[in-house]
């Protein structure tokens, strides 16, 4: 079975080393050493604590989407057309690249260096403002 270090871990479920150490701390994810000392997480709780902190987020100001793909970033670029934009967002690893109505780009009142997420469906990718 596949295990994962506390650095893999972490960027797999989308936070810090720390977070993702202090979490193993408090034993909510079980640890164990591989044969190098290291502190590992077998795959099969890795993937039954993913599921369970992805229930347990808080859905107040959620909103209500079929586009289950969300990544939450930061627009790093506008790029504004008479009819058409396009937005860049860096979340994390990925930079996410969306086209769409220049006229949607300012009702969310999207600017360079807020916070967006950006949702992916089949192909396309939807912006939300957060």
């Amino acid at each position: 079975m596949q295990s994962y270090t506390i650095g893999q871990a972490a960027r797999l479920l989308g936070v810090s080393p720390d977070t993702a150490r202090r979490w193993a701390d408090a034993g909510r994810v079980a640890t164990h050493r591989d044969e190098s000392g290291r502190r590992v997480i077998d795959g099969k709780s890795l993937a039954a604590f993913s599921v369970e902190i992805a229930q347990g987020e808080d859905d107040d100001d959620a909103s209500y989407t079929s586009a289950r793909n969300a990544f939450p970033g930061i627009v790093t670029a506008i790029k504004l057309g008479d009819i058409a934009a396009q937005v860049t967002i860096q979340a994390g690893p990925h930079r996410l690249v969306s086209l769409l109505t220049r006229e949607a780009v300012e009702e969310l009142g999207l600017e360079v260096g807020m916070q967006a997420t950006a949702r992916v469906k089949s192909t396309s990718v939807h912006i939300d403002r957060t």
